[in-house]
Formats: C-alpha cells, structure tokens, sequence
C-alpha cells in the first residue's frame, strides 16, 4: 500500500541529503530509507523498554550455575 503525503523539510537539512545522497538515488528513496530506520530504531526501543519494566516486575532469578554443575556431576 503506498500513499502519498507532502512534508515540509528545512532548508539546511534538504541541501544535506542532497548532497549525501548518490546521484542514483532519488530524494524519495533518501526518506523512505530514513523513515524506515527511525520506525525499526522505535520499535527496538518499545521493545527494550518493555524488556526493563519486565525485569523490574520479576523477582531476582536464583544463579543455576551450582545446581548445573551438581546434575553433572551426578551429585544429584
């Protein structure tokens, strides 16, 4: 699905990625790849943050490490 839409970007920034930008590529394609990075760069954010506020919820978990080395010891 593709939609149109008319941005207003500021002088300065505009004449930047112009400049960057390959002679391939069209301005289209400058903020299209721009706005799909900010919306993945968003998305790993939400999802870190619900990650933190998860571990603030769940109680400290006990270290394995002993019990692991136990089963294979055949202490247990």
């Amino acid at each position: 699905m593709e939609g149109s839409v008319s941005l207003h970007i500021p002088q300065e920034l505009l004449e930047s990625a112009q400049r960057l930008s390959s002679p391939d590529e069209t301005l289209n394609d400058v903020v299209i790849l721009a706005l799909d990075r900010e919306v993945r760069r968003r998305k790993g954010l939400a999802a870190h943050q619900k990650i933190l506020a998860l571990n603030q919820e769940l109680p400290p978990q006990p270290d394995d490490t002993e019990l692991i080395r136990q089963l294979r010891e055949g202490e247990r």
